[in-house]
């Protein structure tokens, strides 16, 4: 997005007609590094057109693309070279193209013709290049057309490298650069591209190492750094090493910032979401163990145990005879007492020989005794078992039998 935004500020500022037509477009916080002193290699055959140096920028910072002598494409056409340009926020590149004439380069004085305006090294003339001697380092060759003009450069000679922002040049194009910026423009050759990348992988070409002073300034031909070399005389300025590694750093900073914002993120987000999942899993192991509780219960449902208490009742059947505080309670029971009434049905006295059998039946009475055994009515948690056993001691108590005696005495009078 910022590359795009500076694209766009780039395409609106006037001071840079051409950015349209840019081989491509780079961007950086900080400005790039003054041009070299250095002198041209001299032309290794005719045909050959002059294409500056300049500051490039890679992923380790600004390093030095050579300047060198190339093949024009195509007869006719002469080189305009790139340059940087402040577009409002940061410097944008524009790349260098060819064309029937020289454009707008941002006012840089790249030297060797390239005073700023226009192109003063040489010509097409009938499908040969003319050099222009004081300009271009032909010496010691077989070229013929050559042609001697002294160079007047109106503009002020230094070695900034780039248009506009601060310590920047001022330059706005000419009506001639304006229409050239609307011609039809050829874009950099492969042996111009091959040049460039060859000079981004050289590590003595970044400034943070040469320190605005490459080791190979200019070449002959396009990407032959070890034959016809010219390393630079000096740094065009004092580098600033502190400012560019201040900004390098700072973009490393802001990089690194964001880079760990992202990562922050990424485990908050990743945290959350295992929180979140730890929550679900404990609630779910919550309310399975909540919907479990119920299943241990069967132990305070013990109701199986009530039957095996029960023989402890069938054992206090067989121990009655112990319960001397049992006894008192026949006394409750006076429904009983009137059964001697059978005894009146068994009135008949002047049988003395049958009396014994009353007293007999006494002997059974006791058995009111067995009725204690019902008589656990005041334990409360066994009182409804007590109440059921009356019933069976009813069936063994002596009231019926009288019924059985009362047909003797009527069986007597027949006597």
């Amino acid at each position: 997005m910022h590359k795009i935004r500076l694209l766009l500020l780039t395409l609106l500022m006037l001071t840079i007609p051409v950015a349209s037509f840019a081989q491509f477009i780079v961007s950086v916080g900080i400005a790039p590094p003054a041009l070299p002193v250095y002198e041209q290699p001299m032309v290794p055959a005719a045909g050959y057109l002059w294409t500056p140096g300049y500051w490039a920028y890679g992923d380790q910072g600004y390093f030095w693309v050579p300047g060198t002598w190339v093949m024009a494409p195509e007869v006719g056409l002469l080189w305009t070279p790139g340059y940087w340009g402040w577009g409002g926020d940061a410097y944008a590149w524009n790349g260098g193209y060819w064309g029937p004439h020289v454009g707008f380069y941002g006012g840089v004085n790249y030297g060797f013709g390239y005073g700023g305006v226009g192109y003063e090294g040489g010509y097409w003339n009938n499908g040969a290049f003319n050099y222009n001697r004081s300009v271009n380092n032909i010496s010691n060759t077989n070229i013929t057309n050559i042609y001697n003009k002294t160079v007047i450069n109106n503009t002020t000679v230094n070695n900034v490298s780039y248009n506009g922002g601060t310590g920047g040049i001022s330059a706005r194009p000419t009506a001639e650069e304006e229409t050239a910026a609307h011609e039809r423009h050829v874009q950099p050759t492969a042996t111009q591209t091959a040049h460039v990348k060859a000079a981004s992988t050289n590590h003595e070409l970044l400034a943070s190492v040469n320190q605005g002073k490459p080791p190979i300034a200019a070449t002959s031909k396009p990407g032959e750094f070890t034959k016809g070399v010219v390393p630079a005389k000096e740094a065009g300025a004092p580098y600033k090493a502190a400012e560019s590694k201040a900004t390098e750093n700072k973009a490393a900073e802001n990089k690194a910032a964001e880079s760990k914002a992202t990562e922050n993120q990424a485990a908050e987000n990743k945290a959350a979401e295992s929180k979140a999942t730890e929550n679900k899993a404990a609630e779910n192991k919550a309310a399975t163990q909540r919907a479990a509780q119920p299943v241990p219960r069967p132990p305070a449902e013990s109701k199986p145990s009530k039957p095996s208490a029960a023989p402890p009742a069938t054992a206090a059947h067989a121990q009655p005879a112990p319960r001397p505080q049992t006894a008192p309670k026949p006394e409750a029971r006076p429904e009983t007492a009137p059964r001697p009434a059978t005894a009146a049905h068994a009135q008949p006295a002047p049988r003395p020989q049958t009396a014994p059998k009353p007293e007999a039946r006494p002997e059974t009475a006791p058995r009111p005794a067995t009725a204690a055994h019902a008589q656990p009515a005041p334990r409360p948690q066994t009182a409804p078992k007590p109440e059921a056993r009356p019933a069976t001691v009813a069936h063994a108590a002596p009231a019926p039998q009288p019924a059985k005696e009362a047909p003797k005495p009527e069986e007597r009078p027949r006597q």
